[in-house]
């Protein structure tokens, strides 16, 4: 494993490539569109039947990013795509640090080891975060860490994780302006199949830091962020979607986001997220 992170770290640093001055930030028509991924194990597709190695050109993956960047491509358009998806790694060096502690092996964090190396005329830039530091939150508590206020612990990690999300979004602006920044936010995960054997409390747990999550994501529609809902999208909760740890998508589940991000990407416009929902009381 640390092999694997030495690995990462190296081509992390490797991903930063020439840099040249922005472009128009909505592709549209045939426009060359630069796409840079910033994301955890969903940017490399695992979980569908053609996963990719991070950094790697990876033409036949079957995850949402490789489907995107195909579609650009079938439209005739010059594509230049930067994956800076990272497998287990979390929003922040303080989430990084928590997941560490107790016993995850994170091996990086979007805001040090993703979004430096966005490359500066980037025109498009699509975000998935949360999962991944959701479960490190909820570890967090299952061990103990909230006593004796696990729900205030929860809230301020989930108040500090919006903190750095605002973080991650300035740091890309300032490196490229002219990008349409794509976010998708968090489902409840207290609802997707992985969760099915949790005890009733740590899906509580679970809820209340998802959507919280989701919450703070939301936020951001206000600063210009595109946002699209999988939080308050009842098929993003089908089973079918899933792979076998019931935690990533499957080849389904990743068309369905690649689905929802092509027609934003193109120049279209999203409705804004949902300020409450069914999907966010579950538990």
């Amino acid at each position: 494993m640390k092999r694997l992170v030495l690995l990462i770290t190296l081509l992390a640093g490797a991903a930063c490539g020439a840099q040249n001055s922005p472009t128009n930030p909505t592709p549209g028509g045939t426009a060359a569109v630069v796409y840079a991924a910033i994301g955890a194990s969903d940017a490399t597709g695992f979980g569908g039947t053609v996963a990719c190695i991070p950094f790697v050109a990876c033409p036949d993956g079957t995850g949402y990013v490789q489907q995107v960047e195909r579609r650009l491509r079938n439209d005739g358009r010059d594509v230049s795509l930067t994956n800076l998806g990272i497998p287990a790694a979390v929003l922040s060096p303080e989430l990084e640090s928590l997941g560490n502690s107790i016993g995850r092996t994170i091996p990086g964090n979007f805001l040090q080891r993703e979004m430096p190396f966005v490359p500066r005329d980037s025109t498009l830039v699509t975000i998935f975060a949360g999962g991944n530091d959701a479960n490190v939150i909820g570890g967090a508590v299952e061990a103990g860490l909230g006593s004796p206020d696990p729900s205030a612990y929860a809230n301020q990690l989930v108040q500090n994780y919006g903190r750095d999300l605002r973080s991650l979004i300035t740091g890309i602006r300032g490196r490229a302006p002219a990008a349409r920044i794509i976010l998708l936010n968090l489902p409840n995960l207290a609802a997707l199949p992985y969760a099915n054997g949790y005890s009733l409390l740590r899906r509580q747990y679970l809820q209340l830091i998802s959507v919280g999550i989701t919450k703070q994501a939301n936020q951001l529609t206000s600063e210009g962020v595109t946002i699209i809902d999988l939080m308050c999208d009842d098929a993003f909760y089908d089973p079918g979607i899933f792979s076998s740890d019931g935690f990533h998508p499957n080849d389904r589940g990743y068309t369905f986001m690649a689905d929802r991000i092509y027609p934003l990407a193109t120049g279209g416009g999203a409705s804004a997220p949902a300020a409450s929902c069914g999907r966010m009381t579950i538990y």
